[in-house]
């Protein structure tokens, strides 16, 4: 069954990350480079600001490092326990797929720490935040979503890795939201 499971995995790989196109590929690895979101955050940060002034936003900032430090670190424990490889150092999906990027990252890629990271923040601060934009939560997970699928695309992870990512991501920042709110409640902020 597992097997089974991994085969449609790899098959599924294929098929979308031979979807792309040389005309697509710069925009998808600036939208997998973890430097591109930075516009997106320090507006986050900013509307965090406005609605809950300087002490709440520090408690808010020490929380965010904190929740990216546990979904980065979970994602680098996986890699190593679980020890999936890359579908570019996977001898059998390599020669047929599409390798955007110049290198291919770490040997082992399960699970997705990109799409975890952004799953995080698009959860968490789609939940604290949803009082002053209307759509924010909705735009926060389409964005962590097109960054889980640059990961496909550009061919340094198979879906499975995405979609645990994403999974384990959302709910560690749902998790983080509870901590964020009982940290403000605790220390009457």
């Amino acid at each position: 069954m597992l097997e089974e499971l991994l085969q449609l995995d790899k098959d599924f790989f294929l098929y979308l990350n031979g979807l792309g196109t040389p005309q697509w590929d710069n925009f998808f690895q600036f939208v997998s480079h973890k430097f591109s979101a930075i516009p997106l955050y320090l507006f986050l940060l900013i509307l965090s600001y406005q609605k809950y002034g300087g002490k709440r936003t520090f408690v808010l900032l020490i929380t965010v490092a904190l929740l990216i430090t546990v979904t980065d670190q979970l994602g680098n424990f996986f890699k190593y326990g679980v020890a999936r490889l890359r579908p570019c150092h996977d001898p059998e999906v390599e020669p047929y797929m599409r390798l955007v990027k110049s290198y291919c990252g770490g040997k082992f890629g399960y699970f997705s720490a990109h799409a975890s990271n952004s799953f995080a923040l698009a959860v968490f601060f789609g939940s604290i935040l949803k009082a002053s934009i209307k759509y924010l939560g909705f735009f926060l997970v389409l964005w962590a979503a097109l960054v889980a699928y640059s990961r496909v695309y550009i061919g340094v992870h198979f879906p499975l890795d995405i979609i645990t990512g994403a999974l384990i991501g959302s709910l560690f920042g749902w998790l983080f939201v509870k901590l964020f709110i009982f940290a403000l409640r605790k220390f009457s902020l």
